[in-house]
């Protein structure tokens, strides 16, 4: 093992990523944080609800996993909203908690009676969704956005300042928009929204590059992406080379159509990619991951990254093979990290259609029973076959059936 920041004890990715011409302009802040917005955005994605409950859960876990913010919902929208949030601020589990706010004084009062730090403010930022979708003459906007933001700040709100629709505006005139609220109204932050998930990964460096020419100095960037083309979390590390500080995101990437860019990706690519390491207890992650799973109903696929269930199942008759001759010594071979760095159960060797030859000489230990070379093959054959007709993956039952079948020694 060498001790290089691209291979530890826990993870093995490539030195490529750390090559200086590589790292030469990078331009990461010294302090980047995280602010989940899986109760604010999660909660919008079709057909999930939290109850107060779920909230106080999904807080509760999001503190234990060392999430810097928690955006924990619109106060103003209903009365348990404004309760769980409330309820998840006095509680003081660690995070900074944040509400999420319309250009409305109703929406900052209930933030301010809520007792949070700060409020998530958004406007519609593109004239082509405004005229559309909002039905507002161009200057309510602008109008709305000074005065919400100045108010905001009276009550002693930290406000970041987070345009609809950033990415497919005309960018003079959105820039425009923001320095007149940052002159005029108030703007501790500036969040970079691509609300369509639309910008791709070389477009982003622009997109910060101009932004950060244009506002004043000192401005904190945030940055909350979607998935709508699978590039938030590529988007979200470009942002933050190019100086964003804090990410936007959610468990399980939650969030409005193809949800936001997923918390746990854009954790551990920042640590064993970039050398990173904000501060999360990363063995919390699939722990997280299965409970907000269970709560929200919306079913993890196994072979998600960070925290799908069959990530480290191997089926495979090759990598049976690796897995047999590294040991746990050297698993970082066979996968780009260890599974219990991120709270997943251990590694292990599952019989089905694709297994080979050591995955039967794994399981055989597993059951104490010796074979033959040749009851070695026969058993193999019959588990390929049932695995084949079945499309599933064997039980140890139906292994050991299998096996008193085959050898002469049979399992007790």
């Amino acid at each position: 093992m060498t001790d290089q920041p691209w291979e530890t004890d826990n993870w093995f990715t490539s030195s490529w990523n750390f090559e200086d011409q590589v790292t030469k302009d990078f331009k990461f802040p010294d302090n980047i944080k995280i602010h989940d917005v899986t109760l604010r955005d999660g909660e919008q994605q079709t057909g999930i609800a939290f109850s107060m409950d779920d909230k106080l859960r999904i807080a509760e876990g999001l503190a234990e996993a060392g999430i810097h913010r928690i955006e924990a919902g619109l106060p103003a929208v209903s009365p348990d909203d404004f309760k769980a949030i409330y309820e998840i601020n006095k509680r003081d589990l660690g995070p900074e908690i944040y509400s999420f706010c319309r250009c409305m004084k109703g929406d900052i009062d209930a933030s301010v009676d809520c007792g949070v730090k700060g409020l998530i403010m958004e406007v519609p930022a593109s004239t082509h969704l405004i005229e559309h979708a909002y039905k507002w003459p161009l200057e309510k906007a602008m109008e709305l956005s000074i005065e919400a933001t100045a108010y905001a700040h009276e009550k002693g709100l930290e406000v970041v300042f987070f345009p609809i629709d950033f990415t497919r505006s005309e960018i003079n005139w959105v820039m425009d928009l923001i320095l007149k609220v940052a002159d005029e109204g108030h703007m501790d932050a500036l969040a970079l929204v691509d609300t369509f998930g639309v910008v791709s990964p070389h477009a982003m460096q622009y997109f910060v590059q101009e932004v950060k020419k244009r506002i004043p100095e000192g401005t904190r960037l945030e940055t909350h992406f979607h998935q709508d083309f699978g590039m938030g979390v590529a988007n979200t590390i470009m942002a933050l080379a190019e100086g964003a500080e804090v990410v936007h995101s959610t468990v399980l990437g939650l969030g409005e159509r193809a949800g936001n860019a997923p918390t746990e990706d854009i954790v551990m690519a920042l640590l064993t990619m970039y050398g990173i390491d904000i501060g999360i207890n990363y063995d919390k992650l699939y722990p997280l991951a299965k409970m907000v799973e269970e709560i929200s109903g919306i079913q993890i696929p196994n072979n998600r990254s960070v925290v799908g269930d069959q990530l480290f199942q191997v089926e495979s008759g090759i990598i049976a093979n690796w897995f047999r001759n590294c040991g746990k010594e050297h698993q970082t071979e066979l996968f780009p990290f260890r599974p219990e760095f991120v709270g997943q159960p251990a590694a292990d060797v599952v019989m089905g259609k694709g297994s080979g030859i050591d995955s039967v000489r794994i399981w055989l230990e597993k059951i104490g029973v010796g074979a033959s070379d040749e009851e070695a093959v026969a058993i193999l054959k019959e588990v390929k076959a049932l695995g084949g007709s079945t499309k599933q993956l064997l039980t140890i039952e139906q292994f050991t059936t299998i096996v008193n079948q085959s050898v002469s020694q049979k399992v007790a």
